[in-house]
């Protein structure tokens, strides 16, 4: 039954962090230390109030880079450089995700907020790089981060992603709002699930989840 109804996709959009390796790895944190780090050295704040703007810009803007870009006019590069700086030592090769992604039909992309080659370090991690035909970071979306829906529509034109035919995996969920408004599959990739319309499938497990699709 899951199977048919990816019966159509042609596309596979893949999220990189707590998507292609399992959350309990907390690599993010290390990120979210430098965010912190960061923005307090930026802004002239406490460590306490940086951890707070970068919540705070998290949620209402969907990174803490674009809160900075948009309300403190910060220069992102070096920002994303400094913020991508970190040990990939956690990461361990997953061979059977690897098969599974490689037998996919059609065309394979990652599309993260992060930065395409933070995206790389992390697929070299995993097992997981030369698989994807193509690794789109936020830099290929104007800056722009997901969940706004211009975001997507830079990346998969951009990439020539017909959304009628594609799929998204994705453990935030509200990275899946636009995909489905768009048109395409969508897939929430957490260790809960979450009742929403725009969510056509949960899974906790990527790997058993594409085991069903090949």
């Amino acid at each position: 039954m899951v199977k048919d109804s990816f019966s159509h996709v042609t596309t596979w959009v893949f999220d990189l962090d707590n998507t292609l390796y399992d959350p309990k790895v907390r690599l993010f944190d290390q990120i979210e230390v430098r965010m912190a780090d960061y923005v307090m050295k930026e802004l002239n704040v406490s460590l306490n109030e940086a951890h707070d703007l970068r919540a705070r810009y998290w949620r209402k803007y969907g990174t803490t880079l674009a809160g900075l870009m948009r309300e403190h006019d910060i220069d992102p590069n070096p920002y994303l450089l400094d913020v991508h700086d970190i040990s990939f030592d956690a990461l361990t090769p997953d061979p059977e995700l690897a098969t599974l992604i490689k037998s996919l039909p059609g065309r394979r992309i990652v599309y993260t907020n992060g930065t395409a080659p933070y995206a790389e370090n992390v697929l070299s991690g995993r097992g997981l790089d030369g698989l994807f035909d193509a690794i789109y970071g936020i830099e290929h979306a104007s800056y722009l981060p997901k969940p706004e829906r211009a975001a997507f529509e830079q990346v998969f034109e951009k990439d020539g992603v017909t959304p009628t035919v594609a799929a998204m995996f994705e453990d935030d969920v509200r990275n899946l709002e636009a995909p489905h408004a768009m048109g395409m599959r969508t897939v929430h990739v957490a260790p809960e699930p979450h009742d929403a319309d725009h969510i056509h499938h949960h899974t906790h497990d990527l790997t058993g989840f594409l085991r069903a699709l090949v």
